[in-house]
C-alpha cells in the first residue's frame, strides 16, 4: 500500500553564533566526510519548532512537557471548580498516579525559603500531555472527589477498575499536534507511549567548520576615571556555517496519532492537514535561541525543497559527504546548491524515484541567485504557496485513502 511521506530539505546560512552548545559551552560539532562540521542537534531544532507552534496553533491543539504536571493539572481543576482549590494539587497527583503508574512525589530539594517538603508533587521524569488530556483528567478528578471533595473520595473512586481505566483512556486519546509529531514516552506505562510521526536529523554544515573564540570585556559604568581596566572579561566560543537541515514526516502515522476530526464542523482529515501546515512553516522558520542575545544571528533559510513521497523517506545529506569548497570570491551556498542539485537528480534517477511515469510532487522555495542550480528540481513557490500547496495535496491524498 502506498505511503505518504513528506521530506523537507533546507540550506540555511548562519553567521557567527552558538546555536547549540555542549557541556563546556562550545558549539556542537560532528565529523562527516572526514572533516569537522558545525552541528545543531535534532532536539534543539525540535524544541525551536515547538516554540513556533505557539503562534501558529491554538493552545488546545498543543501539549505541555513538564515534571510539574500535577501543578498544571491542578490549575485546570481549579478553573473548573474553584471550591477544590485547597485540595487541587493532591487530587491531581492522585489521578496522575492512577493514570500513568508514575511516582508523583514531593521533591526533596529546598524551596526558595530553604524549606524541604513544601513544594508541589512532581513526576520523576518529563511527562508530555495535551491540554485536552489534562482537561479530561481534571473532569475525572472532580467527578471522583464528589460529594466530599476529598482525596480519599477520589481514591475510593479509582479503586473501581472501570474508573481507573477511564483515567488511563483520558491520556491515550486526543493527542496534541506536538505529541503526535514528536512522540511521547511514559516510562511506567509503555502502552501509553506514542510513536513519533516525525524524524528530524541533526543539522550539519555542508563544509568544514572551525570553532573560534571571542574575547570580550565589559566596562564598569561607575568605575573611577583614574581606574583602568575592564569590570569583567571572558571568552565565548562560536562558529558560522551553511547548514543542511532535514526532516521527514510519516503523514499516515501522524493521521493515526491525531485520529479523525474532533469537531463536527471539520473534515476527518482536518487535524492532520493543520498539523502538516504548521510543521512545514514552523520547521522552516524556526531557529534555536542559544546565545541569540550575544550574536543576534537571526536568519531564514536560503533554499527549501519539499517532496511528497509514497515509498520511503530520503535524506540528501550524501550530497555533502564531500565538503563543499569555498567559492573563489567566497561563500558556500552556490556550491552547496550545485552539489545538492546533482545529487538529487542522480539519486532519483538511479532509484527510479523521478521518472517519466513516476513524479513525486516537489516544491522549491529559494532566495537569491546562488540558489539557481535548484530551479529545475520542482515547482517554484513562496513560503505561503508552499504551505497551502502541501496542505491541499495532503488533504487529497488522505481523502483517497
Amino acid at each position: 500500500m502506498p505511503r505518504t511521506i513528506l521530506d523537507i530539505h533546507i540550506l540555511q546560512t548562519v553567521p557567527p553564533s552558538n546555536l547549540n552548545r555542549d557541556d563546556t559551552g562550545t558549539p556542537k560539532s560532528a565529523y562527516y566526510g572526514g572533516v569537522r562540521r558545525a552541528r545543531v542537534s535534532s532536539q534543539a531544532w525540535k524544541r525551536a519548532t515547538r516554540t513556533v507552534f505557539d503562534r501558529l496553533l491554538p493552545p488546545e491543539a498543543l501539549g505541555v512537557r513538564t515534571k510539574r504536571v500535577a501543578e498544571a493539572l491542578a490549575k485546570r481543576i481549579v478553573t473548573k471548580d474553584k471550591a477544590l482549590e485547597p485540595v487541587a494539587v493532591a487530587l491531581a497527583a492522585e489521578i496522575l498516579r492512577a493514570a500513568t503508574g508514575a511516582a508523583i512525589e514531593v521533591p526533596k530539594r529546598k524551596d526558595k525559603d530553604g524549606q524541604t517538603g513544601s513544594l508541589a508533587p512532581e513526576a520523576q521524569y518529563l511527562m508530555f500531555l495535551s491540554h485536552r488530556q489534562l482537561d479530561g483528567l481534571a473532569e475525572l478528578a472532580i467527578t471522583g472527589s464528589r460529594p466530599e471533595h476529598t482525596v480519599d473520595a477520589l481514591k475510593r473512586y479509582l479503586k473501581d477498575k472501570d474508573h481507573k481505566g477511564e483515567a488511563r483512556a483520558a491520556i491515550d486519546a486526543k493527542h496534541s499536534v506536538d505529541i503526535a509529531l514528536f512522540g511521547r514516552m511514559v516510562a511506567n506505562a509503555t502502552d501509553l507511549n506514542v510513536d513519533a510521526a516525525t524524524q528530524v536529523a541533526h543539522a550539519i554544515s555542508v563544509h568544514a567548520s572551525d570553532i573560534e573564540s571571542d574575547y570580550y570585556t565589559a566596562v564598569d559604568d561607575l568605575s573611577p576615571e583614574d581606574e583602568s581596566g575592564a569590570g569583567m572579561i571572558g571568552t565565548i566560543d562560536f562558529n558560522s556555517a551553511t547548514l543542511y537541515r532535514y526532516a521527514a514526516v510519516d503523514v499516515d502515522a501522524l493521521h493515526r496519532n491525531l485520529g479523525l476530526g474532533l469537531r463536527s464542523d471539520e473534515t476527518p482529515t482536518a487535524p492532520t492537514e493543520k498539523a502538516i501546515a504548521a510543521f512545514v512553516e514552523a520547521f522552516i522558520t524556526s531557529l534555536p535561541t542559544g546565545k541569540i542575545n550575544t550574536f543576534g544571528n537571526h536568519t531564514l533559510p536560503s533554499a527549501v525543497i519539499v517532496k511528497l513521497r509514497d515509498r520511503w523517506p530520503v535524506s540528501f545529506v550524501g550530497a555533502f559527504e564531500k565538503p563543499v569548497a569555498k567559492a573563489p570570491e567566497g561563500g558556500f551556498l552556490y556550491g552547496a546548491c550545485r552539489q545538492l542539485a546533482e545529487h538529487v537528480t542522480d539519486m532519483e534517477r538511479q532509484y527510479g524515484l523521478h521518472t517519466k511515469d513516476r513524479r513525486d510532487p516537489t516544491w522549491v522555495f529559494r532566495v537569491g541567485a546562488d540558489t539557481a542550480p535548484l530551479v529545475d528540481l520542482g515547482s517554484e513557490v513562496t513560503l505561503q504557496e508552499l504551505v497551502d500547496d502541501v496542505r491541499e495535496t495532503i488533504a487529497s491524498r488522505l481523502g483517497r485513502a
